[in-house]
């Protein structure tokens, strides 16, 4: 366990939350890109249960999951629910395999959104390359759209580092959702074109429209 989840772990969170992180998830998750196995409700409810039979039904497993999102431990997919069962699905842990550096500090202070505010840079560079973000330039409109969503709900306050996470998220929202204006299509995201690329197409399109209309040369 490294110091970023320690610290995590170490916040206003139930011991059973911890145990199915520790014992449940972290074990089985893949140290590359931080993917859990497929989970197995039955096995957890056994782990969870131990001498005693507090846990069966998966909707209490759920709920432990919930305890996780909520610091950053567990991450969902934007097409999931709370609300639907994991039971066979895999599950992100996104602080497993992130670097170390002032990581913790940045977990430990809670603030409502600001307009000055700004992505921490290194937090937003390894949670971008973790969720898959292929074109990590955001501009001014996108940050600009995330601090006057937040603004709005002065009663939510979150650490450094939940804040980056929110904004690395949205932006993953942004690029893969169909109604994006279309730009330029790398796999499944939407990223803005770059300049040289598109003089190349530019440039071979011209080539082919003039080579087709070109007559031979008599002789």
């Amino acid at each position: 366990m490294n110091k970023t989840e320690q610290t995590a772990l170490t916040q206003e969170i139930s011991n059973e939350a911890r145990v199915l992180y520790l014992l449940g998830l972290r074990p089985l998750a893949d140290n590359q890109t931080g993917l859990t196995s497929n989970l197995n409700y039955k096995q957890l409810i056994g782990l969870l249960n131990s001498t005693t039979k507090q846990f069966s039904l998966g909707r209490q497993i759920n709920s432990l999951i919930k305890e996780l999102v909520k610091h950053q431990l567990v991450d969902i997919d934007e097409n999931e629910s709370l609300e639907r069962s994991f039971n066979g699905k895999q599950l992100l842990l996104p602080l497993l395999n992130i670097k170390q550096d002032d990581y913790p500090t940045l977990h430990m202070q809670f603030q409502a959104m600001s307009a000055d505010w700004q992505p921490h840079h290194r937090v937003f560079e390894d949670l971008a390359g973790l969720v898959g973000i292929i074109d990590k330039h955001f501009n001014q409109t996108e940050l600009g759209e995330f601090i006057a969503y937040w603004m709005g709900r002065p009663e939510m306050q979150f650490s450094q580092f939940q804040w980056t996470q929110k904004f690395v998220f949205q932006l993953k929202q942004r690029r893969v959702a169909s109604g994006v204006k279309p730009k330029q299509k790398v796999g499944n995201q939407w990223v803005e074109p770059k300049a040289g690329v598109q003089a190349d197409d530019n440039a071979k399109q011209l080539v082919a429209k003039y080579s087709k209309n070109a007559k031979p040369n008599k002789t």
